[in-house]
């Protein structure tokens, strides 16, 4: 694998990351021009894209990783360096979203037709969904930094392997915006202000993206990329079962969640063979 990049290798990525945070601005869009949530096709989308990040991190992600610690430390030492990493990126996943309000965690979407149910707009008032939508944004926001990372450096580590990662943040990304956006739309009555405010929580993804590019790029080595493979594995893996997944079953299509998964995986089983 190949550590010498280019200003072109750093722009590639770099882009890679930034459409996968806008993705989350489609999410925010959608929220406004269909009149009911298909809860069907966002049961089956956040199913596809756990699938398509569990199977790249078990298969490829952990497999580079492991590869690269051992040529560089050895067998035995190189496996537990592998283990060590990878559940360590659960942890910092973890952390993550330990700073996060449990009642405002970006898991608990909510639908639109929850927030103009009279159970709804009984209990809150719109001070207190707008505060909902808010916190919404900053929670996703926070979720999407290690993000914009960890598409950065698959891609410079694999640029295709990179693209795959990228679709699969992507895809998440879209029901995110519509999370940000529709609470926010319904305590402040603004279109606008909902949009923007979905739009920009997904930019901290290409700001986590630049701040890899400052900050990591002088120290990046093979062994740096093999403990950045492994941690990026455990933070796409913890996400697919703490946030995905339950995201998922949130309206009960059990079936389509798991068809999604098997999709997602099917899908990078062939594009990586």
């Amino acid at each position: 694998m190949n550590y010498d990049w280019t200003a072109s290798d750093l722009g590639f990525a770099f882009t890679l990351s930034l459409l996968a945070g806008l993705a989350t601005g489609i999410g925010a869009a959608i929220a406004f021009f269909v009149k009911r949530t298909d809860t069907k096709m966002l049961t089956f989308s956040l199913g596809f894209s756990a699938g398509v990040m569990v199977y790249i991190s078990f298969v490829e992600l952990l497999q580079l990783s492991k590869t690269t610690f051992v040529e560089a430390h050895g067998t035995s030492p190189g496996s537990w360096y592998t283990i060590a990493t990878f559940f360590g990126g659960m942890g910092v996943a973890a952390l993550i979203d330990k700073l996060v309000p449990a009642d405002e965690n970006p898991h608990e979407y909510v639908s639109a037709e929850e927030l103009k149910s009279s159970k709804i707009s009984g209990e809150f008032s719109t001070a207190n969904v707008k505060r909902s939508g808010t916190l919404f944004a900053l929670a996703i926001a926070i979720h999407n930094f290690p993000e914009g990372i960890a598409t950065l450096t698959t891609a410079m580590g694999s640029p295709s392997l990179g693209i795959s990662v990228a679709l699969a943040v992507a895809i998440h990304n879209i029901p995110e915006g519509i999370a940000v956006a529709l609470p926010l739309y319904y305590g402040t009555g603004s279109r606008k202000k909902a949009f923007w405010y979905a739009f920009l929580s997904g930019l901290t993804e290409p700001i986590g993206a630049g701040l890899a590019i400052l900050f990591l790029l002088p120290f990046l080595s093979a062994t740096m990329m093999a403990v950045l493979f492994a941690a990026v594995a455990g933070i796409m893996v913890y996400i697919s079962f703490d946030e995905l997944l339950p995201m998922a079953e949130r309206w009960g299509h059990h079936h389509l969640s798991i068809y999604g998964i098997i999709a997602g995986m099917l899908l990078m089983a062939v594009i990586l063979a």
